[in-house]
């Protein structure tokens, strides 16, 4: 009987020491990643996997869709949303370390056209032909609502007025919940322009898809937020992956993709104090 008891004992330490180990040394991180992003945190997960063992699990799609998984009980350690709309709504739920999370990078918009450039559009003027096909983000997504603003800019300036933006938002042809799709759909010629990041037009995509760029009077700077979840179970681990992304190597690679990072803010000491293992809402 003492033997059995010992024996149990030894069972109860050894799977309470492999608990504790995997508490503080996590195989994976979880991370919520806007769509636009995910070439350069793809690659950024590799580099950071290589250098530390701990491999991070990307989940991209709209900020939007993103920000309602978690919401609804999705795990994730990082969110890193493509506005400050999806993270003010998580703020303010309680979902987020409030003192964790900042802006790391910006970003703006282009039209995108297809190669071949079937309806010969060359400027904002040509959008609003009659008969051009036109894919934006839904006006949930950032991208989409991003449009719709430039859009409205350009309808407020008499140089273009009011019936301008008419006749552009009666060209759109489809609303897209995620960034990848409205590339993907003008990659494919389903559509003949679209409004994407001037991220998205990367190496691989430049022999299907062309830029126009949007005069800065009218374009919209995307300003790119990251932080820990209140949930996650690897706080620290969690902030090092961010201070990672917003090392000189981090963004090199932001930088590769199109983005302009920008210095943050919030020193880490400012929440290392609360990297314990579970980080409460600031």
């Amino acid at each position: 009987m003492i033997k059995r008891l010992v024996l149990l004992a030894s069972i109860a330490v050894l799977v309470f020491a492999s608990s504790a180990v995997s508490a503080d040394e996590p195989e994976e991180l979880v991370v919520f990643t806007a769509a636009s992003l995910t070439g350069a945190f793809g690659e950024i997960g590799e580099v950071y996997e290589d250098e530390t063992g701990i491999k991070v699990v990307f989940n991209f799609d709209g900020s939007q869709a993103l920000r309602t998984q978690i919401e609804h009980g999705a795990y994730a350690d990082v969110f890193a949303s493509a506005n400050n709309k999806q993270m003010n709504a998580l703020k303010d739920l309680g979902l987020m370390n409030n003192s964790s999370v900042s802006i790391f990078t910006r970003n703006k918009l282009s039209l995108i056209i297809p190669k071949d450039n079937p309806a010969g559009i060359s400027n904002l003027r040509d959008i609003a032909k009659p008969g051009v096909k036109i894919v934006i983000g839904t006006k949930d997504v950032p991208v989409g609502d991003y449009a719709l603003q430039i859009i409205d800019k350009l309808g407020d300036d008499p140089a273009w007025g009011p019936e301008y933006k008419e006749k552009v938002l009666a060209n759109i042809i489809s609303q897209e919940t995620n960034v990848n799709y409205v590339v993907t759909k003008i990659a494919l010629g389903e559509a003949d322009v679209g409004f994407a990041y001037v991220s998205d037009v990367t190496l691989e995509l430049s022999s299907r898809v062309s830029q126009i760029e949007i005069p800065d009077q009218y374009n919209i700077i995307a300003e790119y937020p990251m932080g820990i979840t209140t949930e996650s179970r690897y706080a620290a681990e969690a902030l090092n992956f961010i201070n990672f992304v917003k090392s000189d190597e981090g963004r090199a690679v932001l930088e590769k993709y199109g983005f302009s990072p920008v210095s943050d803010p919030v020193a880490a000491s400012d929440v290392s104090a609360t990297t314990d293992g579970a980080m409460a809402a600031a």
